[in-house]
This record gives C-alpha cells, sequence and structure tokens, in this order.
C-alpha cells in the first residue's frame, strides 16, 4: 500500500460523506430498535492459525459500516463468516431477531442478505438482464414442479423477478446494455451489473467486497452515487469492504477497523483517521488483494 498516513486524511474526489443527517431520510426496513447485524464474540481460525478473535461487530438499520485492514486483518474471512461460507469456532451471529451458531447460506435472501464478491461472480455468457433477475431466484417460493408446469405462483414470480430486474437496471444506469452478455461489456460495467443482482432482492443488510476493485477513478465516483442512492431509495444497510481509503472515508458512516483478525477500532470516519493504531497498523505494508495472503 503506498503511503497511507496523508490518505487517512484526505477523502476521494466527490465522495462527500452522507452522515447521519442523511440517514435520517431513509426509510429502514428492519426494526429500528434492534441491529440488523450484530456478531457475539466471534472466533475463527484455521489449523491453529487465528483469522478473528472475539469480534463483536454491530450494524444499525439504514447505516454505511466500512470494514478496512491490511493483508491478512481478517475482512474476508470476517464477511464469509456473516454469509455463512465459513463457520466460527465459537460466538454466534444474529441477523434481525434470528440468532446463529452458523448462518445458513441457502436461506440468505429469506434472512435479507445479499453480497458481492471480491472476484467477479457472474454468467459470463447470459446477458445482463438474466443475469439480473438471477437474484430474485433464492427468493422464490415455486416449487420445481409448479416452474415447469407453469404453475400460476410460478409465473407471478417470473414477472415479478423481470420487473425488479427491469426496474434495479434502469437504476443503475445500465439499461443501454441489458440485452449484451455480461461477458462483452467492460469490467466495471460488469461490477456493476453484480451490483444490481444484490440489489433486486431488496436485501435489508448488502455485503459489499471491494466493489470498486480495479476500477477508474471515474468508476469509483459512479459506484459511490450509486451505493449512496441505494441506502436513500431501498433503505438499505451496507457493510463495504473497499482498500481505497478516501472512497471509505468519504462514504461510510462508521468504520471499524481490523489488524491480524482483532478489531482494533470502531468509529467515526474522523475518529478512525486520526487513531494512532489504524496508522500503526497500515504503515509498512504493502497494497494487494485483501485476505489472499490470510489463511484459507
Amino acid at each position: 500500500m503506498t503511503s497511507l498516513r496523508p490518505a487517512l486524511f484526505a477523502a476521494a474526489p466527490g465522495s462527500h460523506r452522507s452522515g447521519p443527517a442523511a440517514r435520517a431520510a431513509v426509510s429502514p426496513v428492519a426494526d429500528a430498535a434492534r441491529p440488523v447485524l450484530r456478531l457475539e464474540a466471534v472466533d475463527l481460525s484455521f489449523g491453529g492459525v487465528k483469522a478473528l478473535t472475539a469480534v463483536d461487530l454491530r450494524i444499525e438499520p439504514g447505516e454505511i459500516l466500512a470494514v478496512i485492514g491490511p493483508n491478512g486483518a481478517g475482512k474476508s474471512s470476517l464477511v464469509n463468516v456473516i454469509s455463512g461460507i465459513y463457520k466460527p469456532d465459537r460466538g454466534r451471529v444474529h441477523i434481525g431477531a434470528r440468532s446463529f451458531t452458523q448462518v445458513p447460506t441457502d436461506r440468505l435472501a429469506r434472512l435479507g442478505v445479499a453480497r458481492t464478491f471480491q472476484n467477479l461472480a457472474l454468467f459470463k455468457g447470459l446477458s445482463v438482464v438474466n443475469n439480473v433477475a438471477i437474484g430474485r431466484v433464492a427468493a422464490r417460493r415455486a416449487t420445481v414442479a409448479e416452474q415447469l408446469l407453469g404453475l400460476p405462483r410460478a409465473r407471478r414470480e417470473h414477472d415479478e423477478a423481470q420487473d425488479r430486474a427491469a426496474e434495479v437496471i434502469d437504476f443503475l444506469g445500465l439499461h443501454g446494455v441489458r440485452d449484451r452478455l455480461v461477458a462483452t461489456l467492460p469490467y466495471g460495467l460488469q461490477k456493476r451489473v453484480e451490483l444490481a443482482r444484490a440489489l433486486v432482492a431488496r436485501p435489508q443488510l448488502l455485503l459489499l467486497d471491494e466493489p470498486m476493485a480495479g476500477m477508474t477513478v471515474t468508476e469509483k465516483h459512479e459506484t459511490v452515487q450509486i451505493i449512496r442512492s441505494a441506502r436513500e431509495q431501498y433503505g438499505t444497510t451496507i457493510l463495504l469492504i473497499e482498500h481505497d481509503i478516501g472512497v471509505v472515508l468519504g462514504l461510510s458512516d462508521r468504520v471499524a477497523v481490523f489488524d491480524h483478525g482483532v478489531k482494533i477500532a470502531d468509529a467515526s470516519p474522523d475518529e478512525v483517521r486520526r487513531d494512532p493504531a489504524v496508522i500503526e497498523a497500515y504503515l509498512g505494508v504493502a497494497h494487494g488483494d485483501d485476505d489472499k495472503q490470510e489463511a484459507a
């Protein structure tokens, strides 16, 4: 990573932080009296190597929480615990009113959770609109038999998925490429398609794992506006993992900082960028893809 001391003191151009005043205008889907997500004393290890240690974390309705840290800090492990890919050694994950030792991945959509990935997980041989519509599949209640027979519930859900996909495609400015194969799109637009697929399910909690990796400065600024608009339009609560510190400081309401699996700070962007422990955690750390060096 390049010198982070100046980066920690400067937000990216055009990424004016929305802050609490903007959140007041949001009508969150979740119960305002209960956090959308809460992690309680979560430990995770691989072969004796600690990936997460006694992690407590909570996200309030309508909040944008950024999680940052140097390579191997545990950021991707954290998201994988929240989304059920990893089962913690101890601790619990609370999503709304539900509590789990391991989140059931096959029920994420019905729990109101959606995520994007560091590496694109799109169907390159399908069109944009079909990729986006797939985001509604996990929320369908029609059985396979109902779908094969084209029964009313299956038809309604299919039509709803197409309508939702069209709405989100317009919302994210993808209308001009809706019928193109994803494989023919530039990388920045493919990242936007993946974000659209996550949003089409209208999640209460959206997990964004490096959504701006590989983007140009212009594409990053556009994505910042999209994320902010998604919160304002749908009341979406967002957990953001992102390497661009300027983007993080300009977009997030709160920042949690991890180092070697331990949460070392959890405060407002202004407080975090002045925290000596945060600066020390970053100094001398080479920039690279997060958690590729993590225990897996």
